[in-house]
């Protein structure tokens, strides 16, 4: 049975009879179906009844129905007046707003930040269009940008369904590097229209973070942006998880003992993520892969039909096996999933080679239940935040960016993402350093600064 989690957490409003001992018969309705709870308020008190607002987190939408039922069977004195999921709440009207920088309180304020003041900013820009960054917010926005053809791990749902993503994408970029990002939700999945919607709001930005844009067209239009555009462009589904795994698997190999030329690695998923991720590991040392994608193990016959597919078949599976999953996955160090749910089992784990690294990244559901693969892996890693060791991008793409804009930039390099990388791993301190904890958490204050100094000084050496 899956753990419960905070994104399907849920408030419950119950009103009762005051002799039915509502405080201590809800909670443990709760408990016995699986919930967790988190808060009970007693928000109505009258002499003969009350009503409370009992908070608990759950496994999913259909667990939330089971804990409210639970609830009013547990007495015939217990009426369930309200189910509120609270994901949904924080999600009401979105969640970014624009606020003023100046203040706006007298004419002399409104002439310069509005007429006839600004005439003279309009002029010295039109002069010299460097001034932009200058002397407006160009160099410190991101537009985060999607079509919606591939969120999350729930495929393509479209772009206003891409919206609470990437909303939350910019609140993440405010939150953790003061950098400003606003989504921009394409209504087209066509390349050259994207292609071109994003150089047509480029005069903007200081830099392009594309997100969620299904392969194998995401890296065309990444390719073509950033030959065309002279602001950085990043996709974030490639190399933002290439950087959090390069830096988790420096830090796991670290606790096995064994070396990035040494290991052998078995990745499932042939897309945006997994090219990204071996081509950085690659440039950090390592020699052995093979990838599988949903028809089997990539091999020399292999379906060739895009150049980013041509790299994965020319540098991985060298011996051009063709055998299966519980074949390749005998003796394997590493197991990286960037595909679907359930696509390995236990037996797959066990089969792998002493002090197995685990990266199941699939989600929200992962290639393999955690629980399980804790049993014969010695560092299991996921995309969730309520396991152990997330590799979560939120780690790469604000300090990334806080640098690149710092340094003014026009394109990213494949140093300044090893930069990342290493910078990430090192906020892991050698007395923290264990199997549960590869990563820093997200919440480290010192891992924006570092990433971001990192790849400053990496884009400003001469």
């Amino acid at each position: 049975m899956s753990d419960t989690s905070p994104g399907y957490g849920i408030t419950i409003r119950v009103e009762a009879t005051t002799t039915s001992s509502p405080t201590s018969l809800i909670p443990a309705a709760i408990v016995a179906a699986g919930g967790t709870l988190t808060a009970l308020d007693v928000v109505e008190s009258h002499h003969d009844r009350v009503v409370v607002d009992v908070t608990c987190d759950t496994r999913d939408a259909d667990h939330a129905e089971e804990i409210a039922a639970a609830i009013s069977a547990a007495s015939p004195n217990f009426n369930v007046k309200k189910v509120s999921d609270r994901t949904f709440l924080m999600h009401l009207g979105g969640k970014l707003e624009v606020a003023s920088k100046v203040p706006l309180k007298t004419r002399d304020d409104l002439s310069r930040a509005y007429t006839p003041g600004v005439a003279r900013i309009c002029l010295a820009i039109a002069a010299d269009k460097s001034d932009a960054r200058r002397l407006t917010i160009k160099r410190n926005t991101v537009a985060v940008v999607s079509d919606g053809s591939a969120i999350l791990g729930l495929g393509n749902l479209g772009p206003y369904a891409a919206m609470p993503v990437m909303e939350g994408k910019a609140v993440l970029f405010k939150r953790f590097a003061n950098v400003d990002a606003w989504p921009i939700c394409l209504d087209s999945q066509d390349t050259e229209e994207i292609i071109r919607a994003v150089q047509l709001i480029a005069p903007g930005f200081g830099g392009i973070n594309l997100e969620d844009i299904s392969a194998p067209r995401c890296f065309e239009i990444e390719a073509r942006l950033k030959e065309s555009l002279d602001i950085p462009v990043f996709h974030d589904d490639q190399h933002g998880t290439a950087i959090v795994v390069l830096a988790g698997l420096l830090n796991a190999l670290r606790i096995v003992k064994k070396e990035m030329s040494e290991v052998r690695i078995v990745m499932m998923g042939a897309g945006a993520a997994g090219n990204a991720i071996l081509r950085l590991l690659f440039l950090s040392g390592l020699k052995h892969a093979s990838v599988f994608d949903s028809k089997g193990i990539l091999h020399n016959e292999s379906k060739a039909d895009n150049e980013m597919r041509r790299w994965l078949i020319s540098n991985t599976n060298v011996e051009n096996k063709t055998h299966s999953i519980t074949e390749e996955m005998k003796g394997a160090d590493i197991f990286i999933g960037v595909s679907a749910p359930n696509v390995i089992t236990e037996a797959h784990v066990e089969s792998m080679a002493r002090d197995a690294i685990v990266f199941a990244m699939s989600n929200p559901d992962p290639e393999i239940d955690p629980a399980l693969a804790q049993k014969h892996a010695r560092i299991v890693a996921t995309g969730r935040s309520d396991y152990p060791n997330q590799i979560n991008n939120v780690l790469a793409f604000p300090g990334l960016f806080r640098g690149l804009l710092d340094a003014g930039v026009s394109k990213i390099t494949d140093e300044m993402l090893v930069a990342a990388a290493r910078a990430i791993s090192e906020c892991v301190k050698p007395d923290q350093l264990n199997e549960n904890f590869i990563v820093p958490s997200v919440f480290d204050p010192a891992v924006s600064p570092s990433v971001s100094n990192a790849v400053y000084k990496i884009a400003t050496e001469k």
